[in-house]
């Protein structure tokens, strides 16, 4: 049995076809069927259903590939700590973040570190919070920057800072350089641009509006923080972000919320007992220091 053979049976499982997974792997439909035919056959088990339209998994299937899923994981993990060098001159380090921390932390934090180890590959990536995580837990990721309240038991969460959230508006706005916290109630009379649902500020914010009983008007969502803060910058709707993110940026006025929301503590993810790089070791010193 060889590593190409499991890689093989992989992407036919997340294809659920022979034909897509062949042209993905760049390879012919009749070698990749011959090869996961001998896979079988070496463990003399079908670990395919190829009788409906789709092509699944068996459940040795797919007992199996739960198994060899890992052992790749750890296979690539040993060749990365292969070409791991100690005094940082090479290597790589693949990071994501939530879309708030990108309106704040990430360009400095990024500057800084590439300042100090320039000889380091850096991939940086914004997803939501979900999603860090099962890149966490397939190996897809080194670090995350997100919330401490991980939620899969994959992940474990180390913390930075925490994090202060409050109303957002823009100088042509009615309230810019209001001093005051504005009663929680009143945020009824404005109009919101607020993250979709995807994102675990929204629901962390949703939550608050819940026990409170608030019904604001949310007359825009969006995907992304600077879309947000071009939409406030311009008009006189207003936004929920964190304090900080507001006032790195030119033309937005912080506003306090009374009752506050929460605080939450912001932190550096990675997959329990991953292998830790010499880059993620210096990133994570970096980002604990900046807190």
């Amino acid at each position: 049995m060889m590593l190409r053979h499991i890689r093989y049976l992989t992407a036919v499982a997340e294809h659920q076809s022979f034909t897509r997974a062949a042209e993905a792997l760049h390879v012919s439909q009749p070698t990749l069927s011959q090869q996961v035919k001998q896979l079988e056959s070496s463990l003399q088990a079908q670990l395919l259903d190829r009788s409906g339209r789709t092509v699944r998994l068996t459940d040795a299937g797919e007992a199996y590939l739960r198994y060899a899923r890992r052992a790749l994981r750890e296979l690539d993990a040993g060749t990365r700590a292969i070409h791991d060098v100690q005094d940082l001159s090479r290597g790589s380090l693949r990071l994501a973040t939530t879309p708030t921390f990108t309106s704040y932390l990430i360009g400095p934090l990024i500057e800084r570190f590439s300042t100090r180890h320039p000889g380091i590959a850096l991939s940086v990536r914004e997803m939501t919070q979900d999603r860090i995580e099962a890149a966490l837990a397939e190996d897809s990721l080194d670090l995350g920057i997100a919330f401490a309240e991980a939620r899969s038991p994959e992940v474990e969460a180390q913390a930075l800072f925490v994090e202060t959230l409050s109303l957002v508006v823009g100088g042509n706005h009615p309230r810019a350089g209001a001093q005051e916290p504005l009663a929680l109630q009143e945020l009824e009379q404005e109009r919101l641009v607020l993250l979709s649902s995807d994102f675990a500020t929204r629901r962390h914010i949703n939550t608050h509006f819940r026990d409170h009983g608030i019904a604001p008007h949310i007359a825009i969502e969006a995907d992304s923080i600077s879309a947000i803060v071009e939409i406030i910058r311009r008009g006189q709707l207003a936004t929920v972000l964190p304090e900080a993110s507001a006032r790195e940026q030119s033309g937005l006025h912080p506003i306090d919320l009374s009752p506050a929301i929460p605080h939450r503590t912001a932190a550096l993810l990675r997959r329990k007992g991953a292998y830790t790089s010499a880059a993620s070791e210096a990133f994570t010193e970096l980002a604990v220091t900046w807190g």
